[in-house]
């Protein structure tokens, strides 16, 4: 995790805006972007370390790009009413607060949705 932060901040001169840690779940968070956190409209790569893996191959490392929104609900209730395909209905985080969902593009790609 610290290598990758350390790529995202110092290299590409992104901002860490948080860190997320969820020992009982066995992962954690870090959120970057340029950014200075929750604006209006600012993209952010959430990285995820699993605790316990060592390594990744190539290409098992992606898992998802997460979008903001005000309210997950009524994200879901419009993704589904659009045609989306909402795989993980609206709801708290496991172990946390935050409300979160998953969609599915296409192509079978998750988004997850963020309540901010």
């Amino acid at each position: 995790m610290t290598r990758s932060i350390d790529f995202y901040t110092k290299v590409l001169g992104m901002n860490l805006l948080r860190i997320t840690e969820r020992p009982e779940q066995k992962y954690s968070l870090a959120f970057v972007g340029f950014g200075k956190g929750n604006a209006d409209g600012q993209s952010e790569i959430e990285l995820t370390y699993n605790h316990g893996v060592d390594s990744y191959d190539l290409g098992t490392a992606y898992g998802h790009i997460a979008i903001s929104v005000p309210d997950a609900y009524a994200a879901c209730e419009k993704i589904k009413a659009s045609g989306g395909n909402v795989t993980r209905e609206a709801g708290p985080v496991m172990g946390g607060d935050t409300v979160i969902a998953f969609v599915t593009d296409p192509d079978g790609y998750k988004i997850e949705i963020i309540q901010d």
